[in-house]
């Protein structure tokens, strides 16, 4: 058993839980805590754990450090000292609406010159020269050390503080941020219900075999009309714009833009004012492909997007009449350059090849955005070009027009976006602006858990947190202002990623990795002003190895955790079979669900559809027997909690398959005596669906992000039927306290 595996708690005991005053000596140690990264960290388990020299010292590297030898790592040291002595004013400030905050300014001169300006391009008329002292306990070398104290009457906003020293001038961003998220009102007037679902997974007649942005505001519309408040879906990323398409939304080339192959050509407007031949030509690739939309298999990604590319490769060329080309016009010079990035990268994965096929397509590896050839091919391929930005446009109505769907049906938030931690390491982001990443030798994931115990390396490249502080966390910002353009809430998956992420350097394998920390107060503050000035709620997928604080720390600033009825046990136990936790106990500042997409359906769950599939894949780090006794212990603690709370009648809980929509709905209707603010039902638990939708841990080896809906009898449910289905109906009267 390694130092990354959970120990039995006989051997847990006799270990240490924090790190030695020796080990805390060591220079490579000092070194790589100055540069934020986690030298140790405790497991899901409780297990203290120490991060390998090796894997620090390749982590170092990621971030630019060398650290290969003694003499490099003193070198280093002294460089980080040499710098925080040096740099005359922190190049990100974060303030919070009524909290002091206090910035050290390193200067050369005695009276550094002081000046703010407002986001809006207005001068901050106090006096903030009054506000500078002598900072007694800097580091003595420094010739003038100040603390500057933020003033307390700053509007929302991103700021810029100027500082000049002699002939010396430094800015910096202030972020300036409420306190807390402010909770919409009609949440704020009682918790509020919604479902979850996958996009992809509901069809309707006029889909191309895969759920769309159409099949979305009919959703919307649907579940509004029976009580629902939200409907949180996977990730709507950009993903390449060819195919092969890659299944997984958690796993996009760019978080800035919208994933396109779900856009519904019949719902353009130029759509209804092609000619009788255009109209035919895409009416008939729509049938080649319809068929597919009363198919039981995986989804076929790409039969369906290579269709629907077609068609509105012929939409597009339609004319567009003046006021719609003045719409399009204004969305291209709002999206501003990235926009022309993602097209361009789009451009050269068309032209020039998959990216990933390295050997037989350079590009990638060999061009940037500053080369001539990139330059030509642009110039050389304009119509290509400025159809990859028109489908963005296109994506981004038909997403608007969802949500607008949402909010005539009287939903208090509508849609609920879905924020992937990363993207891919071939993706435009990582392309077009490598410096923004750790690229190449490091990539994102997570330690072994309770519930994925080989640990995931999902293949991404993390931001490096120095680009983001040196930026004002610019990328960050415009990413989230995108998302909460067309959405009442955002949930961010894997939340712990605004604190520390896990680094797994090449070869290591997802166990050997560490934890590197970011600057989450400025994460927050983007995540409070954008939210507040959308009116909307930001939830946080906090489960898993997440430290007690971050919870705490989120709450305070009003993010929204995430409560799960399967993993909420007394004490936060990782022990199947200990008892459940009462849902009066759950967190207020939660959005508390019975289920995940990263668990089978509930019916599902009950009947060891879990067990079966990691027996199968071959993903078990134990014999099949010792985790189907666990789970069947997890199923016994959960039967006795909803018996002896008055969920579920005690006969019921012999027989689970004879009674099993009786148990999910139980799990649902003790969901409501939860305190937390949302409250949420999968639509899959709705209609009665067994199959697992994603299996961690794999890519291949099963039809992850591929399986369309179907009900307790494994019929096919289309999106005009899900809303008509008994079983979602019930549920839908359960949730809504009927």
């Amino acid at each position: 058993m390694t130092d990354q595996q959970a120990s039995s708690p006989s051997s847990q005991d006799a270990r240490p839980q924090e790190e030695s005053p020796e080990r805390l000596a060591r220079p490579l140690i000092q070194l790589a805590k100055l540069n934020g990264i986690s030298t140790s960290y405790i497991d899901q388990l409780g297990t203290y754990v120490e991060i390998r020299d090796e894997v620090l010292v390749s982590v170092l590297a990621a971030l630019g450090v060398d650290a290969s030898s003694d003499d490099a790592i003193e070198t280093a040291l002294q460089h980080m000292r040499r710098i925080a002595c040096d740099q005359l004013v922190p190049p990100t400030i974060v303030v919070f609406n009524g909290t002091p905050s206090r910035v050290a300014i390193h200067a050369r001169t005695e009276r550094p010159e002081l000046s703010l300006t407002c986001e809006d391009g207005s001068s901050y008329p106090g006096d903030l020269a009054g506000s500078l002292c002598k900072d007694a306990d800097a580091d003595p070398t420094i010739p003038y050390a100040y603390t500057l104290t933020m003033p307390d009457d700053l509007p929302v906003g991103y700021h810029t503080l100027r500082v000049i020293d002699g002939e010396q001038t430094a800015e910096a961003t202030v972020l300036c941020a409420p306190a807390r998220i402010p909770v919409p009102e009609p949440v704020a007037e009682r918790h509020r219900w919604g479902w979850m679902t996958q996009l992809y997974s509901v069809r309707s007649t006029a889909s191309w075999g895969v759920g769309d942005y159409g099949d979305l505001k009919e959703l919307l519309h649907d579940a509004g009309e029976h009580g629902a408040d939200f409907m949180l879906i996977n990730p709507i990323h950009a993903g390449t714009p060819i195919p092969p398409i890659e299944p997984s939304p958690y796993l996009p080339e760019s978080r800035r833009f919208l994933n396109v192959t779900y856009i519904r050509p019949q719902q353009i407007t130029e759509y209804g004012e092609l000619t009788a031949d255009d109209r035919a030509q895409v009416d008939a690739l729509h049938d080649s492909v319809a068929a597919a939309n009363d198919d039981p298999n995986p989804l076929d990604l790409n039969a369906s997007w290579t269709a629907k590319r077609k068609a509105l490769w012929t939409i597009y060329h339609q004319p567009r009449n003046a006021e719609r080309q003045a719409a399009f016009d204004a969305f291209v010079k709002a999206a501003g350059p990235d926009l022309d990035a993602f097209a361009a990268w789009c451009v050269a994965f068309e032209v020039w090849g998959a990216p990933w096929e390295t050997d037989r397509n350079p590009w990638f590896t060999t061009l940037d955005r500053n080369s001539p050839e990139v330059t030509e091919l642009v110039r050389d391929n304009r119509d290509l070009f400025d159809f990859q930005r028109w489908l963005q446009w296109i994506a981004d109505e038909q997403v608007a027009q969802a949500q607008d769907a949402a909010k005539e049906a009287g939903m208090a938030l509508g849609l609920m976006q879905d924020m992937a931690v990363g993207v891919h390491a071939y993706g435009v982001d990582a392309w077009w602006n490598p410096e923004r990443f750790a690229v190449g030798s490091v990539t994102v994931g997570c330690p072994p858990d309770f519930y994925n115990q080989q640990g995931q390396d999902w293949g991404q490249p993390p931001f490096n947190p120095r680009y983001l502080e040196r930026t004002g966390y610019r990328v960050y910002r415009e990413m989230v202002h995108n998302v909460f353009a067309h959405a009442g809430a955002v949930r961010i998956d894997h939340v712990l990623g605004l604190f520390r992420l896990w680094w797994i350097p090449k070869g290591e394998g997802a166990k050997g990795g560490a934890y590197v920390t970011y600057n989450y107060r400025a994460m927050l503050a983007v995540l409070s002003i954008e939210a507040s000035r959308a009116g909307g709620m930001v939830i946080g997928e906090d489960l898993g190895t997440v430290p007690a604080y971050v919870s705490q720390v989120l709450a305070d600033h009003g993010v929204l955790g995430t409560v799960v009825e399967w993993f909420s046990r007394v004490n936060n136990s990782p022990n199947a079979g200990d008892p459940y936790a009462e849902p009066e106990t759950y967190r207020k500042y939660a959005l508390a669900s019975v289920t995940t997409h990263d668990l089978p359906p509930t019916a599902g769950y009950l009947e060891f559809e879990h067990v079966k599939l990691r027996e199968q894949l071959h993903l078990l780090s134990e014999p099949v027997e010792e985790f189907q006794k666990a789970a069947s212990a997890e199923r016994d603690a959960m039967l006795k909690l909803l018996v002896d709370g008055g969920w579920l009648d005690a006969s019921a809980a012999q027989d689970v398959p004879a009674h099993e929509q009786e148990i999910v709905e139980a799990m649902h209707r003790m969901l409501l005596k939860s305190p937390s603010l949302l409250l949420q039902a999968a639509l899959v638990d709705g209609t009665g669906e067994h199959h697992t939708q994603n299996q961690p841990g794999t890519s291949t080896e099963y039809c992850n992000w591929r399986v369309p809906l179907h009900d307790a009898d494994d019929h096919l449910v289309h999106t005009d039927e899900v809303f008509k289905n008994p079983r979602v109906l019930s549920l839908a009267r359960v949730m809504c306290g009927e």
